[in-house]
Parts: C-alpha cells; structure tokens; sequence
C-alpha cells in the first residue's frame, strides 16, 4: 500500500464569504459549514468558535476531535462510516494540520467527555490546546437519551465528521504544502536488506467493552465489540479506516483525530529500514468476559509468531479492566519468545498508593508509562467557557464529582475547578504525543 498525505499547515482560521484556503489562512463559509451540521434532522441547536492557543477559553463537554480531511480521488474520509466502504490507506488524502474540529456538547455531557483549556497551566495536560480549533458546539432533539450519552454522542460526533469533511474539501484542488509518502510492501516480499533487520508489530487494543453495539471504536464502520484480532496495514490507521468510540474515560482514550496522526505509527514508518523493518498492525480489542481476553492474547501471538515478529509495541486505550487483555497479551507475546513492550496510562489513585494497573505479570517487565489519570488538578477560572461548565461536575465526567467531603464540588463558584487528570481531553496520549514526564526525587 502506498499512502500520499497532502499536508497544509493553517496558520490562522476566520470566518468569511467562502470556505477556502490560502497562505496558512482557513476561511470558513460559517452559514454553509453549519448546513452540512443541520443534515442530521436531530441537531436542534450549532454554533461553531474559532479558538487559538493562547486564547483564555475552557471547553467542556469534549467529545471528539477529527482532522479536516478530503480524499483527492473522491470518496469518504471514513469509509464504512460517512461514506460507503472502500479501501483506506491507498491514493492520496490531503490534510489540514495544525487544526481540528472539536465537537462539543451545548449541555449535557458524559464520564466519556473531556475538558480543554487553550491557555494557562491546564493547557500543558492536553495536545488539543497546541492546535487552531473549529468548535462545534450543538445539542439534540433526544431529551429521552439525557442520561444515555453514548447514544446522544452519535448525531453530535457524525455531526463532526461531515463539517470536518467539508472544511477539508477546500483544499481538494490545491498542490499541497507538503507530500508525506508512508509505503510498506507485503511482509513476504521485502528485500534482504529489510528483512535482516529486527522485526516490529504494532499491536493496538481498540475500546470495545460494550456488548450493546454503538458504543465502541468502529474499524471501517464495524463494531470493534465484535472484531478477533486481525492484521492490518498501519495506512488503514492513518487514513480514516478507524474511528473513535463514545465509551472510555476520557483521558485514556483515542479521538478520531489521534487515529489520523498516530505518532507511535509515524516513528515506527520513521525507524523502517533503518534500525527495524516495521511489519504492520494487528488489531486487537478489549473485551469483558476472562475468555474473551484470553482468546484475543492467543490470536494476537499467534498473529505475531506467523509474522515473523522478533518483538511487539502493545499499547492499551484504556485502563482498569483493559489492563486484563494488556497484560494478558503481553504475557501471551512472551511466552512465544517475543519480546515486547507495553504503552498504557496509570490508575494509582489520588494518593498515588493503589497498584497502578488493575493486573500485573512478571513477564511484563517493559511498560512505558503515560501517566497517572489520578492526579489532582486545581485550575483557575477562565474569560470564556464554550459548552458548559456545570457539566463536569453535573454529569459524571470520569475525572468531575458534584460534591465531595473534603474536596468540595469540582465546578467553584468563581468557576474555577478541582478535578482529576481523567476529566481531561484524551490527556494520557498513548498514542505518542504524552506531555507527562517523570521526576526524580
């Protein structure tokens, strides 16, 4: 597979007269961009912000991030899922970098939804507050599904996808900026010289925890909940075959738009035919049930012994019950002799004392950490609060409580908050961009 990524790089984003692009400039026809949001006959309510690093805004209820993409050739930016099914990862995709589509809910949120602020010390526990935003902030129709948020979530979050598509469409004539090649031949058929190097698997647990379907990561649109661990070309990943689920807390989980900017699969394509010859992805899940877990660890190192995999990357979205099927898969990956290493965040708890991943195994003896999603953080009140603030409080967000003995309310009355590390827009970063560090005391 052969993958051309177009990239322009957005300097600054208004709204005008006609969606286009320019020298770094985004414009964006506002009427005509909320029209594609409005398709959905559920949105009751749009608006749409330009926010930049640096501007004093909090936003919350986070529930996705998506990259403005368009395909040079035609077809859907998500196969499967905005459009009809079809190959990702080969042809050209040209990107806007530097920029997302945030999408936000007007009120009610979802221990799955996040927080983002673009400046001050809470900027540093997030990447979004690094890139120029285009806000969606919408509610629906469905009161009924007020406290079945993942539901809800699916007219907002597609909602998202189709505005991400039409911002991206303005760039489909336009010679890009820069032209990024990420091509891998078949495993059996590499040179000599690829072939004697180390070889790396990548393997990646998908959310899909959630027996009722509609909940989880969707590859190609289909449930991951009811996917086996399969092998697939890293292009797939970096362009649209995988979308963000509405489940995990959401520190730990993977938007649509880390999906598309993998940086874990960037580095490895980096390192190919240099220090490692980079076989691919296998594809794995997070299940309920102990032998679901244990069929998918056998799968994925059987997966990887017929590959020819010399040692595995496996990293976890998730943690708490998923650290079952990652440690499990590692133990599995070990026992056939490859050796591997684990990415996943910590749960110590906001003492720091509770084991950090709900199961360990000695012969997991190489994890990276992307830190604790336990940690406590005190952050100031901000000018401007786009969606609203009561939410992470009000509504469950994995890191928000309305009241707490000691601690008070995570929402103060002067607006500024308390809350923990979780409640942050996928702040553990698993995918490769983590901001958390390790301190030596």
């Amino acid at each position: 597979m052969k993958l051309e990524l177009g990239n322009f790089f957005v300097k600054d984003i208004v709204f005008g007269e006609d969606s286009s692009y320019k020298d770094g400039l985004l414009t964006i026809n506002k009427e005509e961009a909320l029209n594609v949001v409005r398709e959905d006959a559920h949105i009751t309510d749009a608006k749409l912000y330009i926010v930049k690093p640096g501007d004093k805004v909090r936003i919350v209820p986070v529930k996705e991030a998506v990259e403005p993409r368009t395909r040079a050739n035609g077809g859907p930016v998500f196969p499967g899922v905005t459009g009809d099914l079809m190959q990702a990862g080969n042809g050209r995709t040209l990107a806007l970098k530097n920029c997302s589509v945030l999408i936000v809910g007007k009120h009610w949120g979802g221990f799955q939804d996040g927080l983002i602020d673009m400046s001050g010390k809470g900027a540093k526990y997030t990447y979004y507050s690094k890139l120029n935003n285009i806000v969606l902030v919408a509610d629906t129709d469905e009161d009924f599904e007020k406290n079945e948020q993942q539901k809800k979530n699916k007219v907002l979050r597609w909602a998202g996808m189709r505005l991400a598509e039409y911002i991206g469409s303005c760039v489909k004539n336009l010679e890009p900026e820069e032209t990024e090649t990420f091509e891998l031949g078949p495993v059996t058929k590499r040179s000599e010289e690829v072939n004697d190097l180390p070889s790396v698997a990548l393997v990646l647990q998908l959310q899909s925890q959630m027996e009722i379907l509609g909940y989880n990561d969707l590859v190609y649109g289909w449930d991951s909940n009811n996917m086996l661990p399969t092998f697939m070309h890293p292009n797939e990943v970096l362009d649209g075959a995988i979308i963000s689920g509405s489940f995990m807390p959401c520190s730990s989980k993977w938007s649509t738009y880390d999906f598309q900017n993998f940086p874990v699969i960037r580095r490895l394509y980096k390192e190919h035919g240099k220090t490692i010859n980079f076989l691919g992805i296998i594809m794995s899940n997070l299940n309920v049930a102990m032998d679901q877990k244990e069929r998918s660890a056998l799968l994925v190192a059987q997966i990887a012994k017929s590959l020819g995999a010399d040692s595995t990357i496996v990293a976890e979205e998730g943690y708490g019950n998923p650290d079952a099927d990652f440690i499990a898969c590692l133990a599995a990956l070990e026992d056939e002799g490859i050796k591997t290493v684990g990415l996943t965040p910590e749960c110590t708890g906001r003492d720091g004392r509770s084991q950090p991943l709900v199961t360990l195994d000695p012969k997991a003896d190489a994890i990276v950490s992307a830190g604790d999603v336990s940690q406590l953080i005190e952050l100031p009140p901000m000018d401007t609060v786009l969606g609203e603030l009561k939410s992470l409080a009000r509504d469950g967000l994995a890191g928000g409580w309305a009241g707490d003995e000691i601690l008070g309310p995570s929402v103060r009355k002067d607006g500024s908050i308390i809350m923990e590390n979780n409640s942050m827009f996928c702040g553990d970063q698993v995918v490769g961009w983590s901001t958390k560090t390790v301190k030596e005391f």
